[in-house]
């Protein structure tokens, strides 16, 4: 959906009976002449106490006895004596009054401060304590796969909080408190029953059926078909699967893919460098001709000249497979070749020949192995991860290969194996410059993100500068912007996962720096990302390779007990989770935050009480945790329980 069809919803009368409070802004329907006359004073604004009444009006004239003759003259002088006797006693009664009410004002005023004191006073120890009890507590992980110790004390943590408290925690500093407070006080508590947990018995029904065939083999007689895909090394794997289901389609011959040297990426990584040729050639030669390269007549053609050259701008969108048949068949048969460059997401998902679906699901799940160099790396990551070389995890042999077998149980590990979280905060300057939302950082903020996008978003620049996009805060209503980390580990903290939860970050090269971490690390002492826990030898095969380093974060993801997206369309997160349920046996939990939702608790997030918070956050996130088929034309990548991917062994049965 582009951005420019975007429409915002007016707040539903549901919505708007759940606000804490009755709204504290003005009738809107009070024009603004009227407010003006209020505040002038024009109007009859004087509180009642203060207006005039007969008890206590001044005398504007001469009494009734002012002037009166009645009074005898004689005892004018002893009336006046007497009244100015009673008018002296009245002044002196008046004097010891004030007296005592200045020193009742006076006690009450100190007893105000001292109560106020008492409680700034009261909180700023509370404070120290919670401080305290996270600088000292223990990581967890041990040698290299310990978070690095925090060695600055409590004075200087207070010297330099207000440099800091801005960068750390953003608008949520309240929240973020709050947050402290209620894991500090819930470290003996249980957790709840269903946070490691899935709806087990309709999960587990489904079962991987999508490396079963039923069709001959596909002579590629039609032409050569290659692809360059665009993208980071999720969005390519993607493009590689499709490609496929292309070649099959066609009835031609797939090249070994190649992928595009992008400018955000900056990787230099082709197929060979990240997945095994010979397997995926192997695997689906059952189902379509795959070659190296093409032959020598052909590699001496221009294909631009001769218009084999197809790319994302010739292809709408998740094209349906009767353009490919009546579009790119024509060019086969004429020149022999077609070279799809980019190949973004141009394969709709429905309507699609059962079979062909099919193919696409063996693709990802069976043809696409991580070469050894990765495999074995990555191993070595999820031992770490789980503290423990004697208990393999259900996925391992899935995404490690052969090396899964030196995790196997030994008797001398009798230590359970540590359970831990995955979370992927998809908050790189990428994801941030191309959202168009706001994230607190202000004028300089608007301007760096507005660079970036002039430089690697020409079209995304031209497009802001000539429509009306929505607003940042539109946007964020609609649920259209990433998580930040602080607004991730709130959901983390509500949803109950305790402070001694071992987490495992991918994405780590987050926008702000180290900074945006603070949040985190502060609430979740025991949490690592790959480059905490591998050595700078064993990374350094893959430094500035950031295709081959996501494969080792799509590993520890997957394999992790839990995994929680930040969000929906991110390209790992779509592929983790559909692996976790193709693979997992129902067994495998993923939380999917429904963004729009998570946006309207946050907005309230300088008002809101923990336990309502809490609340709403919990129910937000259990309304996605379901088992269900996969939608129509949704991705068979990320919801692969469908008859094309998964068998149903309640209904066949």
């Amino acid at each position: 959906m582009s951005l420019n069809a975007i429409q915002v919803k007016p707040v539903s009368e549901e919505e708007e009976e759940e606000e804490d409070g009755p709204s504290a802004q003005p009738d809107p329907n009070t024009s603004f002449p009227s407010l003006l006359h209020y505040r002038s004073g024009s109007g009859s604004t004087t509180p009642r106490s203060r207006q005039s009444s007969p008890g206590n009006s001044p005398r504007l004239g001469p009494t009734r006895f002012a002037n009166s003759d009645t009074c005898d003259p004689q005892y004018t002088p002893l009336f006046w004596g007497f009244d100015k006797e009673l008018k002296m006693q009245r002044r002196a009664k008046r004097k010891v009054g004030r007296a005592w009410y200045s020193r009742k004002r006076v006690k009450f005023v100190v007893g105000v401060i001292g109560l106020l004191v008492l409680f700034f006073l009261m909180n700023w120890v509370m404070l120290l304590r919670l401080q305290d009890h996270g600088l000292h507590s223990e990581s967890g992980f041990s040698g290299n796969s310990s978070v690095a110790s925090v060695s600055v004390t409590v004075r200087e943590k207070w010297r330099k909080l207000g440099k800091e408290k801005k960068a750390q925690k953003g608008n949520y500093g309240r929240m973020l408190d709050l947050a402290a407070h209620a894991l500090a006080e819930g470290l003996n508590k249980p957790e709840p029953k269903d946070l490691w947990l899935e709806p087990f018995v309709p999960a587990s029904s489904w079962k991987p059926c999508a490396d079963q065939r039923s069709w001959e083999p596909n002579e590629g007689k039609n032409g050569y078909i290659l692809v360059t895909a665009n993208g980071g090394m999720n969005q390519q794997r993607v493009a590689v699967c499709n490609a496929v289901a292309v070649a099959r389609l066609l009835n031609s011959t797939l090249v070994v893919p190649k992928f595009l040297y992008s400018s955000i990426w900056r990787d230099v990584s082709q197929f060979g460098d990240i997945y095994q040729e010979e397997h995926f050639i192997n695997y689906l030669t059952p189902d379509i001709r795959i070659v190296k390269e093409l032959p020598k007549e052909l590699q001496s053609l221009d294909l631009e000249a001769i218009g084999s050259v197809v790319t994302d701008a010739d292809i709408p969108k998740e094209e349906k497979p009767s353009f490919y048949l009546k579009n790119i068949v024509p060019i086969l048969l004429k020149n022999g070749v077609v070279h799809f460059l980019g190949f973004g997401h141009r394969l709709a998902f429905d309507p699609i020949p059962f079979q062909l679906q099919r193919l696409r699901c063996r693709c990802n799940f069976y043809a696409l192995q991580f070469v050894p160099k990765i495999q074995e790396v990555g191993a070595l990551l999820l031992r770490r991860l789980r503290q423990n070389e004697g208990h393999p995890g259900p996925l391992d042999r899935y995404l490690v290969g052969s090396y899964a077998k030196r995790i196997k149980k030994n008797k001398s590990h009798s230590k359970k194996a540590s359970r831990y979280l995955a979370l992927h905060l998809r908050f790189e300057i990428d994801m941030v410059a191309h959202s168009l939302c706001e994230f607190g950082g202000g004028e300089e903020e608007r301007k760096e993100l507005e660079a970036y996008r002039e430089i690697h978003f020409p079209a995304l620049t031209v497009l802001k500068k000539t429509t009306m996009l929505p607003t940042p805060a539109e946007l964020r209503e609609e649920g259209l912007c990433p998580l930040t980390p602080e607004e991730a580990v709130l959901m983390l903290a509500a949803l109950g996962f305790n402070r001694k939860t071992h987490i495992f970050v991918a994405g780590s090269q987050l926008y702000g720096g180290r900074s945006r971490m603070n949040a985190l690390t502060s609430l979740y002492p025991k949490l690592v990302t790959k480059e905490n826990l591998l050595t700078p030898t064993e990374l350094e095969p893959f430094m500035n390779f950031s295709s081959q380093l996501a494969a080792l974060d799509f590993m520890g993801c997957t394999a992790a007990d839990a995994f929680s997206m930040t969000d929906s369309g991110s390209q790992l997160s779509s592929l983790v989770s559909g692996y976790r349920i193709y693979y997992g046996g129902g067994r495998m939990p993923t939380i999917r935050p429904n963004k729009r939702r998570l946006a309207s608790i946050f907005m309230k997030n300088s008002t809101i009480e923990w336990r309502v918070f809490e609340q709403r956050i919990r129910k937000a996130v259990r309304q996605t945790k379901h088992v269900q088929p996969r939608p129509k034309a949704r991705s068979v990548y990320r919801y692969p329980r469908c008859d094309e991917c998964m068998c149903n062994m309640t209904i066949t049965t």
